[in-house]
């Protein structure tokens, strides 16, 4: 359960003592990045670390009741809109509190923490980033730069998870080599079996596809960075340019945001919509996958997409842009056939017509994909590379 009171800690020599971790992230809420933090908590030794995760902007309970484990406290901060210099203060005060081993920030949004920690001398820092926003496309945003390079100095180890972040870290904000750790995220492959989304389960859903419909989909918030709309355009170019199949193929939009209603609207005015279902959220994301035959990612940027990891574990072919860490995790085999240039709505019709001209492809590309993730994005993996990063607290040649 979330807690306000943090319990006190052991002294830092005991050989029991168990790590404590704070994970400093904007808000807790479905995400990419915060199911990474679920992943990682859930599957690192409990007897050998606690967790407190302080958000900036709110938490959703049901989403933090997906961790499984007794070792973790959340707490909230309430960051004002615009600028509030009163959360430094917050953040202070519970600092001083929770007196952690470890201070884990994330993306930029929350590297400002970093000059607190280093000021109540947190003995080990780490920065993580994960992706970019439609405001830091590719990291080209100049004053985003500056400020990445006046916090590095108060970092010990940076995370990156992808080889373009990985790049953008040593060769444009100046962060030494041996300061940038490569953990590309893991997936629980026992969460994504085909056979897990029972009958029942599918039987509370509202809505349903007919078994011979081929139906595209894809799980994000409806933000301008994630581009749904693109997905949308595409499928209603392939409605148009397949008109004889037209009945055959849906869109399943799994998130909800700001541009859910616009989406909709859309979909309406091309007379679409009987064939598009936008779910909202869901907390049973591999249950929503089952209902695919095909995974669509469109976004403008990306870092190391879960959604991509989760879609492979379920043996969905997966189309993605050309962005980030997409090409990364993709099959080699469908470099090709498989990605699209950012923003082309053609490029990706294209690719998803792939599947309507040849749908004998199919099961042969769900079985090379779901191999492909099972042999290269273990969670064991990931997990073991970031426990022996926490472990590194007490080795001064690391830090």
């Amino acid at each position: 359960m979330p807690s306000s009171q943090p319990e006190q800690d052991a002294a830092p020599g005991n050989k029991q003592h168990q790590l404590h971790i704070v994970h400093y992230v904007w808000g807790f809420h479905t995400g990419g990045l915060e199911n990474g933090v679920v992943n990682l908590i859930n599957h690192l030794p409990e007897g050998l670390y606690r967790h407190s995760i302080i958000c900036q902007k709110g938490y959703d309970p049901a989403f933090f009741a997906r961790i499984r484990t007794a070792n973790v406290a959340i707490f909230d901060i309430a960051k004002q809109d615009g600028t509030d210099l009163a959360l430094f203060w917050r953040l202070t005060k519970l600092l001083r509190q929770l007196k952690p081993d470890v201070f884990h920030s994330r993306n930029l949004s929350t590297m400002e923490g970093q000059l607190i920690a280093a000021l109540l001398r947190v003995p080990l820092r780490l920065h993580g980033e994960h992706g970019w926003d439609v405001s830091d496309l590719g990291g080209t945003n100049l004053r985003y730069q500056k400020l990445r390079r006046l916090l590095k100095g108060f970092v010990h180890q940076f995370v990156a998870l992808s080889s373009e972040a990985e790049h953008y870290l040593t060769a444009v904000i100046g962060v030494s080599q041996r300061c940038v750790h490569r953990i590309c995220n893991g997936v629980d492959l026992s969460r994504f079996e085909k056979n897990s989304a029972t009958a029942d389960n599918q039987q509370t859903l509202p809505w349903r596809f007919q078994p011979s419909q081929l139906v595209f989909g894809t799980v994000g918030r409806m933000a301008a960075v994630k581009n749904q709309q693109l997905l949308l355009e595409a499928f209603i170019l392939l409605c148009q340019r397949y008109p004889d199949r037209a009945a055959e193929l849906g869109l399943l939009l799994v998130g909800d945001g700001a541009l859910r209603q616009s989406l909709e609207q859309r979909a309406i005015a091309a007379n679409v919509q009987h064939a598009v279902v936008f779910a909202g959220n869901s907390n049973n994301v591999p249950l929503m996958l089952s209902q695919m035959q095909v995974f669509v990612l469109p976004s403008l940027a990306e870092g190391i997409s879960n959604t991509i990891l989760e879609a492979m574990a379920s043996g969905l072919p997966v189309i993605a842009s050309k962005v980030g860490g997409n090409p990364e995790l993709l099959l080699p085999a469908h470099h090709s056939s498989h990605l699209f240039e950012s923003n082309n709505v053609e490029q990706l019709a294209d690719c998803m017509a792939l599947y309507i001209k040849h749908p004998e492809r199919y099961p042969e590309d769900s079985v090379l994909v779901k191999n492909h993730c099972q042999n290269n994005f273990s969670l064991d993996s990931m997990v073991q590379r970031y426990h022996q990063l926490y472990q590194s607290v007490s080795n001064k040649d690391l830090i």
